[in-house]
């Protein structure tokens, strides 16, 4: 029998790869996200992810058509950058409100399918930006922080009723999520160029990024493992990083950080 997976997301980029991949591997896969058509074997489902009743009532109805969900990979999301100090409040929220309280929405609305079926994977797509905050990019690293807390926490409550919580960590990946990235210039005249070169870097690693297909193959790995991981990070040079932000003191690794993106 097919394994029924609800992804946020889906239209491109590593939601797009990981949507085919489960769907290649056995799963029946719907797809949600504000806009959008079936496409081969994935299954399109309107549903804002920052509305919390319109993502209930897909996941309802999803529910109803296949008798159960066994996996929810949260992976809607966008990115902006530009100095904390003048961010606009608006636009930080809004960061929050789709990378944070959208995963949220969606956790809290499958939980009471697969708490009553005993069973069921939930991933959450964090990032490498998480454990090593980007400069000018602090919003993005606040979201995927606040989701590696909410994946630690809810995976010890979901324990004892079977269902499995685990996070994935890509580092740079080549996606039109670099083209999407909304960047905000304002302070140019406080900080000089730091804002720009800090953007520059990060926008020439990500373009020359690990494939999204590798991303997805985490995911998959995920799905099907008894006991999958709390972190996964994907790509080895990623995979070290995070390993000596956790080994050296917090304030070299910062400033090394500090030094990349200079």
């Amino acid at each position: 029998m097919k394994r029924v997976c609800v992804l946020t997301g889906g239209s491109s980029g590593i939601g797009k790869a990981t949507a085919n991949l489960l769907a290649q591997n056995g799963f029946t896969v719907y797809e949600l996200s504000r806009s959008g058509a079936d496409t081969g074997e994935i299954r399109h489902v309107t549903a804002d992810v920052t509305q919390p009743e319109q993502v209930k009532a897909a996941i309802t109805a999803i529910f109803e058509q296949e008798g159960q969900i066994d996996l929810l990979v949260n992976n809607a999301g966008f990115g902006i950058s530009g100095a904390v100090e003048f961010t606009d409040p608006k636009e930080a929220f809004d960061q929050l409100n789709v990378n944070f309280f959208g995963a949220l929405n969606c956790i809290q609305a499958v939980l009471p399918h697969m708490r009553a079926q005993k069973s069921g994977h939930i991933v959450n797509i964090s990032s490498v930006a998480a454990p090593i905050a980007i400069p000018f990019q602090a919003f993005y690293s606040a979201t995927k922080s606040a989701t590696n807390s909410l994946t630690l926490a809810l995976r010890n409550e979901v324990k004892p009723f079977g269902v499995k919580a685990c996070a994935i960590l890509p580092g740079d990946v080549k996606t039109g999520f670099t083209a999407a990235r909304r960047k905000s210039c304002a302070g140019a005249e406080v900080y000089g160029a730091a804002i720009d070169r800090a953007v520059a870097v990060m926008e020439h690693d990500e373009q020359n990024g690990m494939p999204p297909e590798l991303v997805a193959r985490a995911v998959l790995r995920a799905a099907n493992a008894k006991k999958p991981k709390a972190f996964a990070t994907v790509g080895f040079q990623y995979q070290v990083f995070v390993l000596l932000s956790k080994l050296l003191p917090a304030s070299l690794t910062n400033a090394l950080v500090g030094m990349i993106y200079k």
